[in-house]
């Protein structure tokens, strides 16, 4: 129940987060970036103050918005990761926990390692729990050749790992797209960018000043956001990545330890 009730949030913060991220870089974009006091004669059409940062992004073009979103929205996944990724490990350190297991599992003290995984909580004391409940089960089994104990204790182990690891990976898809995408958003508004600076070059006598600046500083802080949002997408998401193998590693070398105590002692 609570695996089902912690997926539907992670679902719906995904539904909330997007749309909400889009409007708020909206507002910022027309009403801090564009604010008149940010440009030349308290117009935003003629070129940003001297030195005026706010006005010089908001001279990169209606791409802008769209990319503040996709960053926005890269570090409020970044940051779920990190907690719901950080409870799945549990209150201690991974190897330690595993090093606890292994020691109560070879004195054959089960209640002991059991007491380990309620101290540890997270998705690995998780797994591990299941797999202790399905070895005291099978042990007060006399009915079952040893055969069918250690598959029956594999089977539960099996059932809690794919129960918990859907957990840790869900929205990193949100990050993934993004690391692909914003530098594509940010390519889009260069093309824009320079199409606009040519088009200022094209025009009949001396070329428009105003419009070429404008169309080069679209093309740059397209490029300069677009890939700095993908940049930040791609350290978290294989970071995140490398966190969840661990995990899982963690899952597996603790199951495997299950069964071959069960094995030796059964």
């Amino acid at each position: 129940m609570s695996q089902n009730k912690s997926g539907g949030i992670q679902g719906m913060l995904a539904a909330i987060v997007i749309p909400a991220a889009l409007v708020i870089s909206v507002v910022i974009f027309k009403f801090v970036l564009g604010n008149p006091s940010n440009f030349q004669d308290n117009n935003p059409e003629l070129n940003p103050l001297p030195g005026n940062f706010l006005g010089i992004i908001y001279k990169g073009g209606f791409i802008v918005p769209i990319l503040m979103s996709l960053l926005m929205i890269t570090i409020t996944f970044v940051i779920e990761r990190f907690i719901t990724i950080g409870q799945s490990k549990g209150s201690g350190r991974v190897d330690s926990f595993i090093h606890t297991i292994r020691q109560a599992l070879s004195k054959g003290d089960i209640d002991g390692a059991t007491k380990a995984c309620d101290a540890q909580k997270g998705s690995i004391a998780a797994v591990v729990q299941a797999g202790l409940k399905a070895y005291k089960q099978m042990e007060s089994d006399k009915g079952l050749d040893k055969e069918h104990k250690v598959a029956t204790i594999q089977k539960e182990i099996e059932e809690a790992t794919t129960l918990e690891l859907p957990m840790l990976s869900k929205n990193l898809v949100i990050i993934s797209t993004i690391a692909s995408i914003a530098t594509l958003m940010g390519l889009l508004g260069t093309v824009f960018g320079m199409i606009r600076a040519f088009a200022a070059l094209a025009q009949a006598g001396s070329p428009d000043a105003t419009a070429l600046a404008t169309g080069i500083s679209e093309a740059l802080i397209n490029t300069a956001f677009g890939i700095g949002t993908s940049a930040i997408a791609i350290i978290f998401y294989n970071y995140f990545t490398n966190k969840i193998d661990s995990i899982t590693y963690g899952i597996d070398e603790a199951g495997y330890s299950i069964v071959q105590t069960f094995t030796s002692r059964n």
